[in-house]
């Protein structure tokens, strides 16, 4: 018998936590499982996971699901429901309380963020005790979560994250129809504009860069806190940029739906975040075949290596412009490096293959 899931996802934010249900329920169903969804109340992820083929209950807090549990598992019991995948540590009040009033639920959660401090105390003891099994998005997020959390290695599995490869297979649009500069090397950084994430080191590196060389910056991500970015930080960001003079050389393209699309257009993806619990970004940026400079820190040195990327200090604008300025003067160099992360990534970061392996713990514990 097929599967039947429920995602929960209990935040009001809008980033790769929120974001990541909506990503695999389609692929969920195409593969014979069943997916449902339990959000908040006219929050991004409710819509997302909606417009993924979900059916979605909603609550108006996470305090108020938890003075519904019997209306919730009325619900899971009505819908057959056999298993939760909660994403918020927080959730875990609810779905543990769900799968301790029916202990023929299976529960498992992604530790998205990767844990900082130790969670060992009666509430996390508690918390974790119906847990199944804890998926970490990366070896560096699996190592510390086997310290921090209340449970025997066994019950700690590392499960990367993938790519839809096909979103990346369509042909290249010219650049004019995406709104892009017609000329020069284009050098991309997408993602939340938020603090942590680099953008301070990485103008820097920007303004160190050949002024008479043909070459555009773009940040990809929205610019409002509805979008998930921190507004008081996207102005100091443009004060930062006029600072250094660099009103011409950097656009803020905005949130875009199209993002294979410009992936595939841009020349340079930078992700120069100092602790990605996994990297999303770069993946999807070496699905689209983009040569990828990346942090040398968090998890993104699991993801690229010499002969399908470059690694620069997040810290260190002189590392950073060193990185751009090879890629800058190679174009062989960027299209073999390209290339090489294309094929990688097809052949071990996709989408289907995640979802299988998540089918095959859905199924077998």
């Amino acid at each position: 018998m097929a599967p039947k899931i429920m995602q929960i996802c209990l935040s009001r934010g809008w980033g790769g936590l929120e974001m990541y249900p909506a990503r695999i329920i389609p692929e969920l169903q195409r593969q014979g499982a069943a997916s449902y969804g339990l959000a908040l109340e006219a929050s991004r992820v409710a819509a997302s996971m909606r417009e993924a083929g979900a059916e979605v209950v909603t609550v108006a807090s996470a305090g108020k699901a938890l003075l519904q549990l019997g209306k919730l598992l009325r619900y899971i019991d009505h819908h057959g429901i056999t298993t939760l995948h909660c994403h918020k540590s927080s959730d875990l009040r609810v779905a543990s309380l769900l799968a301790l009033r029916r202990p023929s639920l299976q529960l498992f959660f992604t530790e998205h963020m990767g844990v900082k401090r130790p969670k060992k105390g009666w509430y996390h003891r508690f918390a974790y005790a119906r847990v199944t099994r804890v998926f970490s998005i990366s070896q560096a997020t699996y190592q510390r979560n086997l310290k921090a959390l209340p449970l025997p290695a066994e019950r700690i599995y590392c499960l990367g994250l993938g790519v839809d490869t096909a979103a990346y297979e369509a042909p290249l649009l010219p650049r004019q129809t995406l709104e892009l500069p017609a000329q020069g090397c284009l050098i991309a950084l997408p993602g939340r504009i938020t603090p942590g994430k680099g953008h301070e080191a990485w103008l820097e590196a920007l303004a160190m860069l050949d002024r008479s060389a043909c070459w555009q910056a773009l940040i990809i991500g929205g610019t409002t806190a509805e979008e998930g970015s921190d507004e008081a930080f996207v102005a100091r960001l443009k004060a930062q940029i006029s600072t250094l003079g660099l009103e011409e050389r950097v656009i803020f393209m905005g949130f875009r739906r199209d993002l294979p699309a410009l992936l595939k257009a841009v020349d340079i993806v930078c992700v120069p975040s100092r602790n990605e619990a996994f990297g999303l970004t770069v993946i999807e940026a070496m699905a689209a075949g983009s040569a990828v400079v990346g942090a040398d820190s968090g998890a993104i040195p699991e993801l690229i290596d010499a002969s399908r990327g470059r690694l620069a200090a997040p810290t260190s604008p002189q590392a950073w412009a060193c990185a751009l300025t090879e890629l800058l003067d190679d174009v062989a160099l960027r299209e073999r490096l390209g290339e090489h992360a294309r094929q990688w990534v097809a052949e071990n970061m996709t989408l289907q293959a995640h979802v299988q392996k998540l089918l095959i713990e859905y199924k077998g514990s």
